[in-house]
């Protein structure tokens, strides 16, 4: 892996997760703090990696902290949210480099060769944002982009667009897809987020178990071997 100075890496962290019923990033994680984990496997790839959500509640954990677009006098309760759509805004307003990493806070199962073979494959595109695509759809939080996407992403915020993928659909997508990175990482689980306590007891489970997905329930994995079925019978005829 080698150190991508002319991108920039950004967590967002400043979503209310109201479905876990606490703080996502403070999620006890392999002994740490879940966003802790992930900036530390963000590091070597980057100069500096940032932290878009409240800068007072991640400060003590040393990380370099922006607020995000929803954050109220540091983070306080009171009005609308605009979900990771102002967290990805925020982190494009503010950025130096053209391209620019951003990924969620949830998603445990992300590995460092995964987001060097996304880096190396973005910054040869043309593209204006690079983002996987799987059964699931797209996702549009563990993407690269490029700074000139800041603008209409800030624009479509400003018309009251809510949703990231309403939002991207605007931009020059260039899409991955799992054949091409199943060399790198060939789990099903690489992309998945925690959004209830049964998610991150999996997470922790798998973590656990020496980053093994067997002892994890994916639906998708089993709707393949579903398919995979027939073909098999017609072989053995």
């Amino acid at each position: 892996m080698k150190r991508y100075h002319q991108v920039a890496g950004f967590i967002l962290a400043g979503g209310a997760s109201s479905r876990m019923g606490r703080d996502k990033g403070l999620l006890d994680f392999d002994g740490v703090p879940l966003i802790l984990h992930t900036a530390r496997l963000l590091e070597p790839l980057f100069s500096e990696v940032t932290v878009v959500g409240s800068p007072r509640r991640y400060a003590a954990l040393g990380l370099h902290a922006i607020a995000d677009g929803d954050a109220q006098a540091e983070g306080g309760p009171n009005g609308p949210s605009h979900g990771p759509l102002a967290g990805i805004a925020t982190a494009l307003a503010a950025t130096h480099s053209r391209w620019n990493l951003i990924v969620a806070c949830d998603l445990p199962y992300l590995s460092a060769e995964w987001i060097d073979w996304l880096l190396s494959r973005a910054t040869r595109s043309r593209g204006e944002a690079v983002i996987p695509r799987t059964k699931r759809g797209i996702e549009p939080l563990a993407a690269v982009y490029r700074r000139e996407c800041g603008a209409p992403v800030a624009a479509a915020l400003a018309r009251g667009v809510r949703k990231v993928s309403d939002a991207v659909n605007e931009l020059r997508l260039d899409f991955v897809y799992p054949r091409e990175w199943r060399e790198i990482e060939p789990s099903e689980l690489i992309l998945k987020n925690m959004n209830a306590p049964g998610d991150y007891n999996e997470a922790r489970r798998w973590r656990s178990s020496g980053r093994s997905s067997a002892n994890v329930h994916v639906r998708e994995p089993q709707l393949e071997r579903k398919r995979k079925r027939p073909s098999a019978r017609r072989r053995r005829k």
